[in-house]
């Protein structure tokens, strides 16, 4: 018995694009300007140049976004900056908005 296969043309798959989320990284007195250097590229995959022009935005401008992605990703990249802060003894703060 042949199955019947179900196909679709392009114009009949109605896809919405995923809502994005924008990690911020928020400024302190204490982490220091390297570690947010290192995090920014090991975590949020930016070059040197990229992390060190956002690593400013946070320092002049008291925060700065990090990236923007879907929920379940800026959750997890949320999650392990504030976790190697914590390890590194850093308050750093690390949150996600809607965007």
């Amino acid at each position: 018995m042949a199955q019947k296969e179900w196909i679709e043309s392009e114009s009949e798959i109605d896809l919405d694009e995923p809502e994005l989320y924008k990690v911020i990284m928020w400024n302190d007195d204490y982490t220091t300007m390297d570690f947010v250097v290192e995090i920014l590229a090991d975590i949020f995959n930016k070059s040197y140049e990229e992390a060190i022009e956002i690593m400013l935005a946070i320092h002049e401008k008291g925060k700065g976004v990090c990236g923007r992605y879907t929920y379940e990703i800026a959750e997890t990249k949320v999650h392990q900056a504030t976790k190697r802060a914590r390890a590194n003894e850093f308050p750093l703060r690390v949150t996600m908005e809607k965007e």
